[in-house]
């Protein structure tokens, strides 16, 4: 049969339709295949590519055990469980399975979650066991993935707790260490890509996949001595309760680097169960983030500057009547009775307030704390020894405190004759330490540390970090032996119980506290603050006490000195020091 394609007949009609319609197909082809190319290209990545984080495994820390780093936070595997909703097939199989199985730690609202049918990603439950992530990988749940990440883990308890901090459930550091260096802890993410089937399960693996390998963080080694800290939270512990009292901090210092070997406080809490913690001030170092007046403390500072500017010497007297007058105020002694002409050894050992004023009187013109005497002390308290600023130490929440100049409108002659026997100031403990451990070791103002260095991932070759360059000839190396020669002689008017054959001084410290702008009447902080070692020239370490409670009037001599005394005998055994002579 012969077609008749003449124009106007049947045939030619259909030939043109058909032509039509083929022209349509191939552009629609070449539309779809090389104009839409990319388009679909990257729709068919999407369906068939799966990204996910790889997380860094965040560093561990240690703390030295008699010279040997020791693990005091470590890291526990655990599961992420996730889904992508639109390869979920069996949505309410997944919902029940991951409930029964992962408990308390599945979302609340998986139904939401598996309905966002957009979305590739959704997470269903987090912290899961390695138990419970091979349970539901059994069940062969279509949709359902695993990520492992790491939680941490606290062998120790609550051992040195507000100084290291916790992990809060986002995996950011909170307080202390982990809060500061959470950065370097952390490490940082990295990101696999892999094509996988419609089941989700990965077509190919390797290291091609890996656009960025995860960085693990730092494994970080503290100065803190496990032994020393372990024995300064029992003695702190014993000692709060036998005064019965609240709170208490206690901070060992090496006076000779500013490595802080023990930092302790009371209340506690135990990192592994921050859901526990009813009060968050626990969570707070008081040793470095709590300012307070400190006290008789400070008198050992005051008469290093009297002896550093030449002002006075130990033997050097003057007339003691109990009360002196500033300006409109009267300073009184709260030993009384050692009236007339007296030391200033006299005046160490009994914490003579009139005694730190006369220091500032000749620090002026003799008679008055004129402008000059102010300027003097403010020099060395705050610029050469560091109070009053932030020390720069490796915790989260450090405070500044205050120490008022002598140019601004408060800082005139009351102001400095109350600073003088360590009132009218705001300072922390560490301040307090650092400044004191310059006058132990001859005069070098060392800045306080925890970072002792660095452990490899594999938990072997510790580094040592470098300590910082400190500050030297904050005072001569006469003065600081005159003044330690002077704490020895004061903690020796007390009934001190020292292991015999070895050198140990301090002084008792006790402090008023401020409630709504006034002195309180019913309360007080007792401090003890003292340095130990063989002989004069080897000061081994320096302890810092406080203790404290609502209503409750402590000293220094009766609450914090025990504490001291217990950890310093412990510390001469536990350093193996020789008694002198």
């Amino acid at each position: 049969m012969q077609l008749d394609f003449k124009r106007g007949s049947r045939a030619f009609y259909l030939a043109i339709v058909t032509l039509v319609i083929m022209a349509i197909f191939v552009i629609r082809l070449f539309y779809l295949q090389v104009i839409q190319h990319e388009y679909y290209i990257d729709l068919a990545r999407q369906e068939q590519t799966k990204q996910l984080v790889i997380p860094a495994k965040r560093g561990e820390i240690y703390a030295m055990d008699d010279g040997k780093p020791v693990k005091l936070v470590l890291n526990e595997t655990v599961y992420t469980v996730f889904a992508d909703p639109k390869i979920v097939d069996k949505p309410q199989e997944v919902i029940n399975n991951v409930r029964k199985v992962a408990g308390g730690n599945a979302r609340s609202n998986l139904e939401e979650l598996l309905g966002k049918k957009e979305s590739r990603y959704q997470v269903l439950a987090k912290k899961v066991s390695r138990k419970q992530a091979e349970m539901l990988k059994s069940i062969q749940l279509k949709g359902l993935g695993f990520q492992e990440e790491t939680q941490r883990v606290y062998p120790e308890g609550q051992m040195a707790s507000q100084t290291l901090g916790f992990v809060d459930s986002e995996g950011n550091g909170r307080y202390g260490l982990e809060q500061e260096l959470n950065d370097k802890l952390s490490g940082k993410d990295g990101l696999l890509r892999s094509v996988t089937d419609v089941s989700n399960v990965p077509l190919t693996i390797g290291n091609d996949n890996v656009n960025k390998p995860a960085q693990n963080g730092d494994n970080v080694v503290l100065t803190l001595d496990r032994n020393i800290q372990a024995y300064a939270e029992k003695a702190l512990a014993l000692g709060l309760k036998n005064s019965r009292a609240t709170n208490g901090s206690v901070m060992v210092m090496d006076p000779k680097t500013g490595k802080i070997m023990a930092m302790a406080n009371l209340p506690t809490y135990n990192p592994a169960e921050i859901n526990k913690v009813q009060d968050a001030a626990a969570f707070n170092n008081d040793a470095v983030a709590t300012p307070y007046e400190p006290g008789s403390d400070i008198k050992a500072l005051t008469v290093t500057v009297g002896i550093d500017k030449g002002a006075i010497g130990p033997n050097s007297t003057f007339n003691n009547t109990d009360t002196v007058k500033i300006e409109d105020r009267v300073v009184g002694n709260a030993t009384k009775g050692h009236t007339g002409t007296i030391t200033f050894q006299t005046a160490l050992n009994y914490s003579l307030n009139t005694g730190m004023v006369e220091i500032m009187k000749r620090l002026g013109d003799g008679n008055n704390i004129t402008l000059g005497a102010r300027n003097t002390l403010y020099e060395y308290f705050h610029d050469k020894l560091g109070m009053g600023e932030l020390t720069g130490v490796e915790l989260a929440g450090e405070a500044k405190g205050v120490i008022i100049p002598p140019t601004d409108v408060d800082g005139g002659s009351v102001r400095y004759s109350n600073m003088a026997f360590g009132q009218g100031m705001d300072v922390t403990m560490l301040q307090v330490c650092s400044a004191f451990s310059t006058v132990v070791n001859g005069g070098t103002y060392y800045y306080p540390t925890v970072i002792g260095g660095k452990m490899g991932d594999d938990g072997q070759g510790f580094v040592a970090q470098p300590i910082k360059t400190p500050r030297t000839s904050v005072i001569s190396p006469t003065t600081a032996s005159t003044v330690k020669d002077m704490l020895y002689k004061a903690r020796g008017t007390l009934a001190s119980q020292d292991k015999p054959g070895y050198y140990v001084g301090g002084k008792t410290g006790t402090s008023q506290v401020i409630e709504n702008g006034q002195y309180a009447d019913d309360q007080t902080i007792g401090t003890y603050l003292g340095f130990g070692g063989s002989s004069p020239d080897d000061p081994r370490y320096v302890i810092m006490v406080q203790i404290s409670g609502k209503h409750m009037l402590l000293a220094g001599n009766k609450d914090a000195m025990p504490i001291f005394t217990d950890i310093s005998n412990w510390l001469i055994d536990y350093l193996k020091l020789q008694p002198k002579g």
